[in-house]
């Protein structure tokens, strides 16, 4: 068997698949919980394990690191992956390698923009070695597509919780619009990350398709929360939809300005003002 990590391994029997099923099982959560945990497509996950779809050595390694399943038990006796060279043996932090990975990428990926990261820039942050890195990621496709995935389901859990929390409607859109204006580090590191996707999006279709994805659960959260601000009299009779399109996209012009312009010029406060100010006008009900 080739020690490629991309490389789809055989599994004409189906056993392979069942091993891989069974280990998941084991695991207590949800199908598109694992595939979070191993940066997988959920659909890839599910395609894989109805047997339409070859795992990759790659994925067949993360799921052992997390089902906690040697990786050689789960390809079989024959298939049996070499273990990627490293210098010197490192410690894996907690969480595991693939999501270390994915972290430091996303930070590189901030301060450098993505062409100008390399994997060796990865494999130094992280302690290990550019063989070790792309066991886990094949190709640069492969890690900007982790990390884009990676700050979506951050930035979903951070909405969710604020929302539950929320007293109204009202309340709710003010947190959304809080969490989407790049005050924190960690805010500016994610629309530094977005900035970079649209720009992939805009010449590759399987990213064109993840940023496709976001948008819609992004627009979609919105429109949902307008809607209850309707039925709760907090907001006026308005269409959700395109109330939802033309707050996301002045969101996004607005952020896209404080990152790219001079620290005196639109400012993280300038932006938070000036959609407060969309909310009172265009929103609120008088």
């Amino acid at each position: 068997m080739t020690d490629d990590p991309a490389a789809r391994v055989p599994d004409d029997a189906g056993a392979l698949t069942e091993r891989v099923r069974q280990a998941i099982d084991g695991l207590g959560c949800s199908r598109r919980e694992v595939a979070r945990r191993i940066v997988m497509d959920p659909s890839k996950l599910s395609r894989s394990l109805s047997g339409s779809r070859r795992f990759t050595v790659a994925e067949i390694v993360r799921i052992a690191g997390i089902t906690g399943v040697d990786a050689g038990r789960l390809l079989g006796p024959a298939q049996r992956p070499a273990p990627p060279p490293a210098a010197a043996p490192v410690a894996v932090p907690e969480g595991g390698r693939p999501l270390q990975i994915v972290r430091e990428t996303v930070r590189l990926i901030a301060e450098h923009g993505f062409h100008g990261v390399r994997v060796a820039d990865i494999a130094a942050a992280c302690g290990t070695s550019t063989a070790a890195v792309h066991y886990h990621f094949p190709g640069r496709d492969e890690l900007l597509e982790a990390a884009v995935r990676w700050c979506m389901d951050e930035d979903t859990a951070r909405r969710a919780a604020g929302l539950a929390a929320a007293a109204d409607a009202r309340a709710e859109l003010l947190h959304l619009i809080a969490l989407q204006t790049p005050r924190t580090d960690q805010q500016r590191r994610q629309w530094l990350v977005w900035l970079d996707l649209w720009a992939q999006a805009a010449r590759s279709t399987a990213i064109g398709r993840l940023h496709e994805h976001y948008y819609r659960q992004w627009r979609t959260t919105v429109a949902d929360v307008l809607r209850r601000g309707i039925a709760q009299g907090v907001f006026r009779d308005l269409d959700p939809e395109f109330t939802a399109l033309r707050l996301t996209a002045l969101i996004d012009g607005l952020a896209t300005q404080v990152l790219a312009t001079a620290p005196d010029s639109t400012g993280p406060d300038t932006m938070h003002d000036a959609l407060l100010a969309f909310v009172a006008s265009e929103v609120t009900a008088d």
